[in-house]
């Protein structure tokens, strides 16, 4: 996004490379001299003979847009003893940072306390930061912008889990303007941060419906078929209703095969997974760790193949439990493989039994303790059998289907992550002085 933005009259080196030019009457200063770094020793525990406080975690800062935190959060309740209760204690307008993560993305990430919060200290795995020489708003910005990201990603160290120390914090430099400019460069962030995010989560919400509304027409068509003037007939199947009249309505046992190929001798090696409904080839990288001491144990399944995760349905009732084989590979001996009977496209009976798994029909099915699913389940599944040259109909007209929806749900991602790049850069720009507010 392009925004033509007036810049300073006069301007400075600003003695830092990375960030070239400041401001004539702007600072740049390390945030040790601003204010004072504290950490605090408390841990998420409860101990009986202690009091019981709230107190702010990492979590509370990782995913936090806005760089807030006040009541509105869930912050966890732990125990603490009462001589930390005061010195530990967060006060509005302090700065909560990350020190410690998995990535540099997330290190070094701070939220603003903008509202009193009584009997709430921090953890152990968060730096306070108590400053009354910013202004209260503009903490918000001072140390979320690239300029100030970059330093902590540069002084982080560790493999598996990136620490900033204490002396990273106080040896960062920040860009000081002027308290009357940090006002106003505050409240016009406020303002258009607001408006973006606005317009960010109109756009997230359209590929939800996107989605929704491909998922409502996939449905229809193969459940009811193409030709609205129809003559239909009950199906006997209470969530699908009425579908054409020609339609057979077969057990599972004359549609779905089961099949189980070994991959004795290691004759395949391509491993495969099934991941968020989908079926894939496993990276390189992944084939370690939790894994069988060799891919022997694993099945061989063919392009066309259906792929169903049985296991665990009590406790999962989130996951996508159905994928379509695309690649000639190895997977796990614990999913059910099927194949197509006489009557039935492959594409078809995954389209199929894909809407069951979105309706969570599988869930209503199902033995065990752990509420498993086997081939027996599908023996005896109603199954709706078009016949074939209507199953082929359907298939082109749902892989279009698909095309429009994937094009304009690639399209609007791509809006939204210049939305995000274009709500990163005005507030680096606007904070270093590369724009006059």
């Amino acid at each position: 996004m392009r925004v033509k933005y007036k810049t300073y009259e006069k301007y400075k080196d600003s003695g830092v490379p990375s960030l070239g030019k400041v401001p004539e009457n702007w600072e740049v200063k390390k945030l040790w001299t601003l204010g004072d770094f504290s950490s605090s020793g408390i841990d998420k525990k409860i101990n009986p003979r202690e009091s019981l406080v709230k107190m702010v975690n990492y979590t509370d800062i990782y995913g936090n847009k806005n760089n807030t935190i006040d009541r509105s959060l869930d912050l966890m309740e732990v125990s603490c003893p009462k001589d930390k209760i005061i010195s530990k204690s967060v006060l509005k307008g302090d700065l909560i940072f990350t020190p410690s993560s998995e990535t540099k993305d997330e290190i070094g990430l701070s939220a603003l306390i903008i509202e009193d919060l009584e009997n709430t200290v921090y953890s152990y795995h968060v730096v306070r930061f108590r400053s009354e020489s910013i202004e209260f708003y503009f903490k918000k910005y001072i140390c979320n912008n690239d300029f100030v990201l970059q330093q902590f990603s540069r002084r982080c160290n560790g493999t598996t889990r990136k620490v900033l120390s204490k002396d990273d914090f106080r040896q960062v430099k920040v860009v000081i303007p002027p308290i009357a400019e940090q006002r106003k460069i505050a409240e016009f962030l406020d303002q258009k941060t607001a408006e973006i995010d606005a317009a960010i989560k109109n756009k997230e919400r359209l590929v939800e419906l996107l989605k929704e509304q491909k998922d409502i027409i996939i449905n229809d068509a193969v459940t009811k078929g193409l030709n609205p003037k129809v003559k239909m007939k009950e199906s006997g199947i209470n969530w699908i209703g009425k579908i054409p009249e020609h339609w057979e309505v077969l057990p599972g046992r004359v549609c779905l095969k089961s099949k189980q190929v070994s991959n004795k001798g290691l004759k395949v090696k391509t491993v495969l997974s099934l991941s968020y409904g989908s079926i894939v080839i496993k990276p390189e990288e992944k084939l370690h760790g939790l894994v069988p001491e060799s891919f022997e144990t694993y099945q061989i399944v063919c392009p066309g193949d259906i792929i169903v995760r049985v296991m665990d349905l009590q406790n999962d009732h989130t996951s996508l439990r159905i994928g379509l084989v695309k690649d000639h590979g190895i997977i796990t001996s614990a999913y059910v493989c099927l194949e197509m009977g006489e009557k039935m496209e492959s594409y078809y009976s995954y389209l199929y039994l894909h809407n069951l798994d979105i309706l969570k029909v599988f869930y209503g099915m199902g033995s065990g303790l752990r509420q498993n699913l086997s081939y027996v389940d599908f023996k005896y599944l109603q199954v709706l059998v078009p016949p074939k040259n209507e199953q082929k109909e359907i298939i082109s007209f749902v892989k279009e289907i698909e095309t429009k929806t994937e094009e304009l749900t690639r399209s609007t991602k791509n809006e939204i992550e210049k939305l995000k790049e274009f709500r990163k850069t005005l507030i680096s720009h606007a904070v270093t002085g590369k724009i006059k507010i």
